[in-house]
């Protein structure tokens, strides 16, 4: 079950995320009288599950109906009969395919997936894309891109004024962090406080690793006990932290919140409210420190002492053989920390929608600078839908899938707009080479830079489903 409503929520997102893209190319087009002869939700290869079509006054529908033959380029449509929707080619046909995966908006006179040169090799026409003028070809390419940053704006401010936002600053995470193997081969320790990378700060807790990683710090100054502390923090790590997640969690005290009805120390007078403080006779009050003592001492006995209402008492206990003490600890952070909270007006919400899109955009763009230089092994982590479908949660929940679809939108955004020959970027690239020159590239051109620009393309979705295909294993 948690599997189907992850790829159900995965094939809600993506299709939101296409549809505004592609309308992008739409409006654009539109407004500048350019003929789309197809608008399609999903791909229709052979057929498609619904198309619509205006024309002689009406709205005409086909459901499983197989895709019209294409015309060769100089028919005579006076001939066809008055029913036949190829007879109507500068009126859209909306649609939505089988294939439930993307979508396209097909562009009269644009040499893309749809169309090669060959295709277009009679006299150019004025309801062709190639015909319009470089700025509106520009904008009718920068539309999907557009679109997609207008959506991600638009999620993140409805987002922050229904739900709010909330998240822990680092400087109130009083107990510092808790490091995992890596951290601490680096020179972490459980109860650092970290202060700065390379000098800068970081204010979100949450953010200390990613923010690591996106500055490639040479330096943590870090606050352990009384004293501050440098750690020189070696480049060669940087592969490492990419596939490393939990490098800093969340330091919290060991505070006893019940138990379990099978407890072996549920009679050992132990109370909920209880925080320890020392396992036999040594001072540590973390969980990751206690617990690292427990598996010290599986199968068995210790003698921990306690803070009860302000008074320390001291309770001997039993540890299985996985390590544990069998307690329920109190997850409410609020009891240890003081929760930063943001509730946004209407239109105050709209700014701060704008200043978390922008920031997600240059978080987004310092990924890619890591995914194309070859030594931080970033490539490694490239994924597909199945890591996009690990991201979302196992069961159904608004805020969740609306701020995933937010940054999945500013994902497709920044992919598009790489100067790459079949994404939009690469489509852009010429039209400026176009304005800078003088000189448009021919439609044969364009022909070749499209293929190549697919191979490359396919290229990046091996490697994607390749790396996650071996993470299954």
């Amino acid at each position: 079950m948690i599997v189907f409503v992850k790829i159900i929520q995965v094939i809600f997102a993506l299709s939101i995320l296409v549809l505004v893209h592609e309308f992008g190319h739409y409006t654009f087009a539109k407004l500048f009288k350019t003929r789309v002869e197809q608008f399609y939700m999903f791909f229709n290869p052979k057929f498609s599950l619904f198309r619509c079509k205006w024309f002689n006054g009406k709205l005409h529908t086909k459901f499983f109906s197989k895709n019209d033959l294409p015309l060769p380029p100089d028919s005579d449509l006076s001939v066809l009969d008055d029913e036949d929707w190829r007879k109507y080619p500068d009126n859209t046909e909306y649609g939505i395919g089988w294939v439930p995966l993307g979508g396209y908006c097909a562009i009269g006179g644009m040499v893309d997936e749809t169309k090669k040169a060959d295709d277009l090799s009679k006299e150019p026409q004025p309801w062709e894309l190639r015909t319009k003028p470089a700025w509106q070809r520009f904008l009718i390419m920068f539309g999907g891109v557009l679109f997609n940053f207008i959506l991600a704006i638009v999620l993140y401010a409805a987002i922050l004024h229904h739900w709010g936002e909330e998240y822990l600053r680092n400087e109130d995470a009083v107990y510092g962090i808790a490091v995992n193997d890596l951290s601490r081969e680096m020179g972490f320790r459980n109860g650092d406080k970290i202060l700065s990378f390379d000098g800068r700060e970081v204010e979100d807790f949450s953010q200390l690793q990613v923010e690591l990683v996106h500055s490639r710090a040479k330096e943590a100054l870090v606050l352990r006990g009384q004293d501050t502390v440098s750690i020189n923090i070696d480049e060669s790590f940087l592969p490492q932290m990419l596939n490393s997640p939990g490098m800093f969690a969340l330091a919290y005290p060991f505070e006893v919140a019940g138990f379990m009805d099978n407890s072996i120390n549920k009679d050992s007078g132990l109370q909920p409210g209880d925080r320890v403080v020392a396992v036999n006779g040594e001072e540590m009050s973390l969980v990751p420190d206690i617990q690292e003592a427990l598996r010290a001492h599986k199968g068995d006995s210790i003698l921990v002492d306690v803070s009860r209402a302000g008074q320390r008492q001291q309770v001997g206990l039993q540890v299985d053989t996985t390590g544990m003490v069998q307690v329920m600890l109190q997850s409410d952070l609020t009891k240890f920390f003081n929760i930063t909270r943001n509730k946004y007006k209407f239109f105050p919400a709209i700014p701060a929608g704008i200043r978390k899109a922008c920031n997600y955009i240059g978080s987004y763009v310092k990924d890619l600078g890591l995914i194309f230089s070859p030594k931080t092994k970033a490539y490694k982590s490239v994924g597909s839908f199945i890591t996009i479908g690990r991201i979302f949660p196992g069961t159904w929940d608004w805020q969740r899938v609306w701020s995933l679809t937010a940054m999945l939108s500013i994902m497709l955004a920044v992919l598009n707009i790489i100067p790459i020959p079949g994404l939009d970027g690469g489509h852009i690239l010429f039209i400026f080479v176009e304005i800078l020159t003088g000189r448009k590239p021919s439609d044969k051109f364009l022909e070749i830079a499209q293929t190549i620009g697919m191979i490359l393309l396919v290229a990046l979705m091996v490697l994607a489903f390749g790396n996650d295909i071996r993470s299954l294993f």
